[in-house]
């Protein structure tokens, strides 16, 4: 089981600027607005030319695409028409932004050798070869771009000669590869597994889309290729039948919660990003009885890890990694996509409504929370914001949309494709249509990151794509540029309490857990009598309290009070501890959130806990009733209003004159038709839906 902190993906997706630049090795810059390549046909058209311009631009990753050698007498390496194509294309990893607006394509690490351009990691990876992949194949099939059809023949062709063709690890694939075209795969610093292809891992999750998407798009058109295509799906499959898949059927525990053994890595992320090209493949080669299997329990897989529910932690989400109950993040999160297009390709309506319920339930409390951050761990702890956690949410809220149905997940889907247009921390435009350059992140202190590497355009792009073939949620996402409101999940620490008796701050060596974190990086360990009193966010409305503690450790339960009316008001009891098993979990630590059976009343600053038995008492989770995200644009604005809670209740809205009301349930499908009403009205929000109020 690989560990979760030194995941090669989230280093890549957060890595700052510092991280990446290193020695730099020159390779020409080109300003914004000259990159290489000519724009795709999809591309941005100016105003003059076009009432609803294009937000697909693929100049940017074309520039990040470079000639790539593919070297011949390299054992278990091949490719399709090697000898009389003896090179192909792929993207590099990073492009760092100078100082006068211009690129550097930089690769992996510091450079190890400057004469030869080796990094220690390498130039190419096939993560990046691979979704670029799937860009290219989009924008071909969406907007018959021809320079799209050749590129992504050529990264297709790069990717499979990455991918061993023969020997105990045929089928697995190699991460890196240096700008001459030597594979690297064992990279410093150490990616597990090393070797790259000696055993399954994110990058032949990610194979396996790209080569699912390329059969699906080359079959009519280029038949010998696709058949070169569906022949390497088969190697990848005969791949993971051995590895992951030869465990369906079995289940493992993670601190007590029963889980899938099959998952690819042991992760709904990696698994989730196989299944779209598996769903593709067999939408296209419906006769393929290997590879339906495979995605039938791949899907089954991603299903089982579904959580929580309406009001309860993580309020429906499909959880990522099986080792880890209590951790979430937005990077990797395209399950609730993968699971609803298996879902139509199977026909399976369980599984749609579990992606349903991802996506209309804990999309909406994220998006009212502040958006898809790297880290829920299970309060909301790196605050950083990517593109490949944000198109994530866009692929997911629209695939099932448009499955289902759901006009309310239209509406939210444009709500979060609107941070690249501005409605983010940073409250500024993260994307430029007119160059196809976007930033590698926004910090949790709301600073850009501007450089614009492989991951954050090709995720960017994919985002645009979607945009384009929905112009209706484009319109929405275009216009709401600023966010006027967030008012979700909070959190009040334990240790910055007063306390009673033997409580005291403990703080561990490190806040970080193995699947989880110490929220604050401490905690209060207290014993019978002692009590907590904790102060909370003022409230405008009722909240949840959902009490944080380590049932991995400790006795008894904890009973929890709120002042009201010059009298004690028990908001129920919290367990201490819950015998269970760690089984695959990395620690024995089980932070948990517990939602208590009362809400506390508008107003409430503090509550207390008074403790019967033994904890270690972490954080509170402060859920409103009713969260809110207030999103707006010249002349426009949108607000989202979210029931937390399992009944129907009522919002009082703030006079800014005639407005328009439409409801949705807990799986996002209106409710009625929308109506008007007065600005200072009484609204119905439906339980565990959410309710949506424009400018009339």
């Amino acid at each position: 089981m690989r560990s979760l902190t030194h995941h090669p993906v989230l280093r890549r997706a957060t890595a700052s600027a510092a991280l990446v630049v290193g020695t730099i090795l020159a390779v020409t810059a080109v300003p914004l607005g000259a990159a290489a390549g000519t724009p795709a046909t999809g591309s941005t058209q100016s105003a003059s030319t076009s009432a609803a311009p294009k937000l697909t631009n693929l100049a940017h990753l074309n520039f990040l695409l470079d000639t790539v050698p593919l070297l011949p007498d390299v054992a278990g390496h091949t490719t399709y028409r090697q000898s009389a194509e003896p090179t192909a294309r792929a993207p590099w990893v990073y492009a760092d932004r100078q100082a006068d607006g211009t690129f550097t394509r930089v690769g992996g690490g510091p450079i190890t050798d400057a004469a030869k351009g080796w990094y220690a990691q390498g130039a190419f990876d096939a993560d990046d070869i691979s979704r670029a992949a799937v860009v290219y194949l989009r924008d071909w099939a969406q907007n018959r771009t021809p320079t799209s059809k050749q590129a992504a023949y050529d990264l297709l062709r790069s990717l499979t000669y990455l991918q061993t063709s023969s020997g105990p690890n045929a089928g697995n694939v190699v991460l890196w590869q240096q700008s001459d075209g030597t594979l690297n795969p064992s990279a410093i610093p150490v990616e597990v597994p090393d070797p790259s292809d000696s055993a399954e891992s994110f990058w032949l999750a990610r194979t396996v889309w790209a080569l699912g998407e390329g059969y699906a798009g080359f079959r009519a058109s280029d038949p010998a290729f696709a058949s070169f295509l569906q022949q390497r799906m088969t190697l990848a499959l005969g791949a993971l039948d051995r590895q992951s898949l030869a465990a369906y059927g079995r289940t493992d525990v993670a601190n007590g919660v029963r889980v899938p053994s099959w998952l690819l890595v042991g992760s709904a992320s990696a698994t989730s990003e196989a299944v779209l090209g598996l769903s593709a493949y067999v939408k296209a080669a419906p006769g393929d009885r290997t590879a339906s299997t495979a995605l039938s329990r791949y899907s089954e897989g991603i299903a089982r890890l579904a959580s929580g529910g309406i009001g309860q932690w993580p309020f429906g989400a499909l959880l990522p990694e099986a080792n880890s109950p209590t951790f979430w993040h937005a990077w990797g999160g395209m399950e609730p996509a993968a699971l609803s297009t298996a879902a139509t390709v199977l026909r399976r309506s369980d599984f749609q409504r579990i992606a349903a319920a991802d996506t209309a339930q804990f999309t909406a409390q994220l998006l009212a929370t502040g958006g898809p951050v790297n880290g829920w761990t299970p309060t909301p702890a790196d605050q950083t914001q990517i593109a490949y956690g944000v198109d994530s949410r866009v692929q997911g809220l629209l695939a099932v949309a448009d499955a289902t149905g759901a006009a309310g997940l239209t509406q939210l889907a444009g709500v979060q494709a609107a941070w690249y247009f501005g409605a983010n921390p940073a409250g500024a435009p993260v994307y430029d249509p007119t160059t196809g350059v976007c930033v590698d992140g926004i910090g949790g202190d709301g600073i850009v990151n501007r450089n614009c590497g492989a991951e954050s355009v090709i995720h960017t792009e994919l985002s645009m794509l979607a945009l384009d073939a929905h112009p209706a949620v484009a319109k929405i996402a275009t216009a709401l540029t600023s966010t006027t409101a967030t008012d979700g999940l909070t959190v009040a620490e334990a240790e910055s309490g007063t306390f009673t008796g033997s409580a005291a701050i403990v703080t561990p060596p490190s806040a970080w857990t193995g699947s989880a974190n110490w929220s604050g990086g401490a905690y209060v360990q207290a014993k019978s009598g002692d009590t907590v009193t904790i102060t909370i966010p003022a409230t405008t409305g009722p909240v949840s309290i959902l009490p944080i503690a380590n049932l991995g450790s400790g006795s008894g339960r904890t009973d929890w009070t709120v002042a009201s009316g010059g009298k004690k008001v028990s908001l129920g009891s919290s367990d201490n501890a819950r015998p269970a098993r760690q089984g695959i979990a990395p620690t024995t630590v089980f932070l948990l959130p517990q939602t208590l059976r009362g809400t506390a009343n508008p107003g409430t600053t503090t509550l207390t806990a008074t403790v019967h038995g033994s904890v270690q008492l972490d954080a509170v989770l402060v859920q409103p009733v009713v969260s809110h995200l207030g999103l707006a644009g010249a002349g426009t604005a949108l607000d989202v209003y979210v029931n937390g809670t399992d009944r129907q209740t009522r919002r009082q809205l703030a006079d800014h004159g005639s407005v328009v009301v439409t409801r949705f349930d807990r799986y996002g499908r209106q409710l009625g038709s929308p109506t008007r009403t007065g600005g200072n009205a009484a609204i119905a929000i439906e339980a565990g839906g959410f309710t949506t109020v424009t400018p009339r």
